[in-house]
């Protein structure tokens, strides 16, 4: 997994599967959001994420008061968050 950010927007490459990436999503995205009441959140290609990434999503954006915005490219991992019913709660659209 890569990730990169430009401002606001950050964008991960490759799948999330494991706790180093959860540290590394995390880390940045706390950095982002210390400096931007949004993100917008490219997941390129994963076609899955884990629930601690989950988790902290849900907490950025219910605690915390981030708008969150996710662009997905792939449609597994988008049927994952409709199944899931957070495709409201994380604005999940189609890449």
């Amino acid at each position: 997994m890569d990730i990169s950010t430009s401002g606001s927007e950050v964008t991960i490459t490759g799948n999330i599967k494991s706790v180093s990436n959860f540290q590394t999503i995390k880390s940045t995205l706390d950095g982002v959001a210390a400096n931007n009441p949004s993100i917008n959140l490219i997941i390129e290609d994963s076609i899955s994420i884990t629930s601690s990434v989950i988790g902290y999503l849900n907490k950025l954006v219910l605690k915390d008061g981030i708008k969150l915005t996710m662009s997905v490219g792939n449609e597994d991992l988008i049927s994952l968050l409709n199944d899931l019913n957070l495709s409201s709660v994380f604005n999940v659209r189609k890449k």
